[in-house]
């Protein structure tokens, strides 16, 4: 899923007009990255919530 907001980054970031980020489909591509960077970050936490569970359980 980490790979996939990644990927749906990297394809916004090409989609943006930068001259003009905030017009026509630029504003879907800005919208799209901002998402993709959130879903991102999200399963970064959940992955080392996981990993700080699995060290407790151990320790």
């Amino acid at each position: 899923m980490m790979v996939l907001s990644l990927g749906m980054m990297i394809f916004n970031v090409t989609q943006v007009d930068w001259s003009a980020p905030m017009q026509g489909k630029s504003t879907v591509a800005v919208i799209g990255i901002l998402a993709a960077g959130s879903a991102f970050l999200l399963l970064f936490i959940l992955t080392l919530s996981l990993k700080i569970k699995e060290q407790q359980k151990k320790g």
